[in-house]
């Protein structure tokens, strides 16, 4: 079989990762990286060896005609670069968000869909084993659930640089939220029916619409509850950025790990170290039966690791013609959920789904 010719759009940090993974596998040939900023394309391409360059996606596309495009550019552009895509016959990874509203995401799935093109959004909590081990253990707690989950990240520099670039589409919660909001989905396994948020405005170096620090509630139709917090910025308070936490009636499960790193480290956002799992039984004088258990997740991949373990996902859904539709629907509701905690924001009302 000959290689699957894939186009890389975005050479900063996701684009970076993912273009060292397509350069391992043998089954991916990289014919194109493409990047506004001559620095960062050339740069990478340096790096794997000397790759093609381009400024401009429309350009690279018509050029080297690729099997598959691989999008990781700013939020703002993906509706528009994955329709050009999938038009041009490509498959297509994305990282999220999908789109910018849910009737974009939704249109994207369809067209991918009629053409007969795999697409995979890069939800990278979804391939992390220890990740996957969290919310198997957390699907043992019984019902209701309350998830606690939150991503603050002090930022500065070329990270605070990145965050303001980011909320010219969308703020915190939108941007992290889609991951954990999709983690609560698959330890539910329930159906999501009401969505509020409160937010604020900590700076003046955004628009005056948008808030860098955001929190949102989710309540679930089999009584689960849920909440995520994200803030980004120079003022963020480095306490208790990481906080992963699950109760359910038979317990909890937490992520915890003492040496962590700071929160602009992207390799930390993911990281977990160990899960600690906590036995509610007790005995007739009301005292546990059972002590904590330490379940050790400390080797795991690192972030470019994990970025292989997606791109090879993506290869066997091109080559296995798996059924991606459920992927697609999770990001499509997933996606759904934040922008109703963002309008919840906005309206000060609590969101009906």
């Amino acid at each position: 079989m000959s290689k699957l010719k894939v186009l890389v759009v975005g050479c900063g940090n996701m684009g970076t990762s993912h273009a060292r993974a397509y350069h391992q596998l043998e089954d991916f040939e990289i014919v194109g990286l493409v990047s506004r900023k001559p620095e960062s394309r050339e740069k990478l391409s340096l790096e794997l060896g000397g790759y093609p360059t381009f400024g401009d996606y429309k350009t690279a596309l018509e050029t080297v005609r690729p099997d598959a495009v691989s999008i990781n550019t700013y939020p703002d552009t993906h509706s528009e670069y994955i329709q050009m895509a999938l038009n041009a016959d490509c498959h297509v990874f994305v990282e999220k968000p999908l789109a910018l509203t849910v009737e974009d995401a939704q249109q994207l799935v369809d067209l991918a869909l009629e053409k007969g093109k795999k697409m995979v959004v890069g939800y990278i909590l979804r391939v992390h084993p220890a990740w996957e081990k969290f919310v198997e253990v957390a699907r043992n707690l019984g019902k209701p659930l309350v998830m606690r989950m939150n991503l603050n990240q002090q930022s500065s520099g070329a990270h605070w640089h990145t965050h303001k670039q980011l909320m010219k589409s969308m703020s915190p919660i939108v941007d992290c939220g889609v991951h954990y909001v999709d983690i609560m989905c698959l330890m539910t396994q329930s159906v999501p029916v009401s969505v509020s948020a409160i937010g604020a405005r900590l700076t003046d170096e955004i628009d005056k619409e948008m808030y860098n620090y955001g929190q949102l509630q989710v309540r679930f139709k089999d009584g689960s509850v849920g909440w995520y917090e994200a803030g980004w910025g120079p003022m963020m308070s480095e306490t208790a950025f990481f906080v992963k936490d699950v109760i359910g009636p038979k317990g909890c499960v937490s992520i915890v790990d003492e040496a962590k790193g700071e929160s602009d480290d992207v390799d930390s956002h993911s990281k977990t170290g160990a899960l600690k799992l906590h036995y509610s039984v007790t005995d007739r004088e009301g005292n546990f039966t059972e002590p904590d258990k330490l379940i050790d997740t400390s080797d795991e991949p690192d972030h470019d690791g994990l970025c292989l373990l997606e791109q090879e996902y993506f290869l066997k859904a091109i080559l296995e013609d798996i059924d991606l539709a459920t992927h697609l629907r999770d990001a499509v509701n997933s996606l759904r959920i934040v922008l109703a905690a963002d309008e919840s924001f906005k309206t000060g009302k609590t969101v009906t789904l």
